[in-house]
């Protein structure tokens, strides 16, 4: 479960350099933000950070952008986004993902990552999953034509849901197992916070990759 309330951490993201106040004036102009044409991979709904802040240290000639929506998550991310010292290739934004198109414009995004995301079990909520058709209708506006998403859970009826929907909407999918932990895909694997709990109690990852349809 989130944390909701932790005293300061309001007031503590927006005095820091590490989370960017205005994001929307950077709207197709990210690569003046990090001051570099490099490619810019974001993740939706990063939690505390530990993947994305261990993607853009090991690599450096790609920008990373962590959103998240709870301040008192959000705090987290900052935090140990401070304890690792210089690291010009990554940023992070409070923001909500239905309103992303707001930061990014059309092509300006290499690879969308969804780690773990809220599943919203009632059915009457199935549009706020972030694999639902109107959020992949939103990510298809401003990711790549050779873009991809990356996406993990632990649920198998979300993933049994973002298949269809990327099937529905067009995508193309690659690289699914229903074990990651015991698939070919393991290499390179980078766990989030959640993923380490989760495995550690046997439960299976499942993972896909998609790719969007031609315009």
């Amino acid at each position: 479960m989130r944390l909701r309330n932790i005293k300061g951490a309001k007031e503590a993201i927006a005095a820091s350099p590490y989370v960017v106040q205005e994001p929307e004036k950077y709207r197709g102009r990210w690569n003046e933000f990090f001051g570099n044409h490099h490619p810019l991979h974001i993740e939706i709904g990063m939690g505390k950070g530990k993947f994305i802040t261990a993607l853009a240290q090991q690599h450096p000639e790609i920008n990373y952008i962590g959103i998240e929506l709870y301040e008192s998550v959000l705090i987290r991310a900052v935090a140990k986004r401070e304890s690792i010292g210089e690291c010009t290739n990554l940023t992070f934004l409070r923001y909500g993902a239905e309103h992303l198109e707001a930061v990014f414009a059309p092509l300006e995004v290499a690879r969308i990552y969804l780690n773990f995301s809220d599943p919203w079990p009632k059915e009457r909520h199935a549009r706020r999953r972030l694999t639902s058709s109107e959020f992949l209708a939103r990510y298809r506006r401003f990711l790549q034509p050779d873009g991809q998403i990356e996406f993990k859970t632990d649920n198998q009826t979300l993933f049994d849901f973002s298949i269809e929907q990327a099937e529905q909407m067009g995508w193309q999918l690659a690289q699914i197992t229903r074990d990651l932990h015991h698939s070919p895909y393991m290499e390179g694997n980078l766990m989030t916070e959640y993923e380490e709990r989760f495995s550690a109690m046997g439960n299976p990852i499942y993972r896909l990759v998609a790719f969007p349809p031609e315009k």
